[in-house]
């Protein structure tokens, strides 16, 4: 079975509820750190302006390369469900470690804080919520509604399998757990 993310980008404004939920139920401080991130994408020219958002979460992988290019093991993916988790008390941090996960990552989901030793971290799918069949904290925040998660085969009996949308190129290596309504571009552009 595998975890994955619905994302809607008709109906996502930028607003950032995803992302600001995000640092305040995991306790990160305000600074570089973003396990959700929000990225604007603006193209075109007055009058025919195109304008979309793409959120990036950690997108749980089916062949995560972080996980394989981490030299101790501290990346796992959990058999019972795809999330992709770190074990802090084994990474190596950010001295000591030579940051593949980092590089291996084609969505920059791993991130180790800017402190001297600050152990990688990255979404964790609210694991905490999870367990206790609660919605990440990401999807509840989102007023829109353009966040939803569920397994992955329903998502895409539900949605389609689409794996693209603006701003977010899907990896054939790294195959994220991720299914797209992404917006379309006016023809004129």
């Amino acid at each position: 079975m595998q975890i994955a993310f619905f994302f809607n980008q008709t109906r996502c404004t930028g607003c950032g509820a995803c992302q600001v939920a995000c640092k305040d139920w995991h306790d990160i401080p305000a600074g570089p750190i973003n396990w959700m991130r929000v990225l604007y994408i603006e193209k075109g020219k007055f009058p025919n302006v195109f304008v979309s958002y793409t959120t990036f979460p950690c997108y749980h992988c089916l062949e995560p390369l972080c996980a394989q290019a981490c030299p101790v093991d501290a990346i796992v993916k959990r058999e019972e469900d795809g999330i992709v988790i770190v074990d802090g008390e084994v990474c190596l941090g950010n001295e000591e470690c030579d940051v593949k996960c980092l590089k291996a990552c084609p969505y920059d989901a791993p991130q180790f804080g800017i402190e001297k030793g600050a152990k990688m971290s990255k979404c964790n799918f609210c694991l905490d919520r999870w367990k206790q069949k609660k919605l990440p904290v990401c999807v509840e925040a989102c007023p829109t509604r353009a966040l939803e998660v569920g397994w992955l085969d329903e998502l895409v009996a539900q949605y389609g399998d689409t794996r693209e949308a603006e701003g977010f190129n899907y990896s054939k290596r790294a195959k994220p757990a991720g299914i797209f309504k992404p917006k379309r571009r006016p023809v004129s552009q």
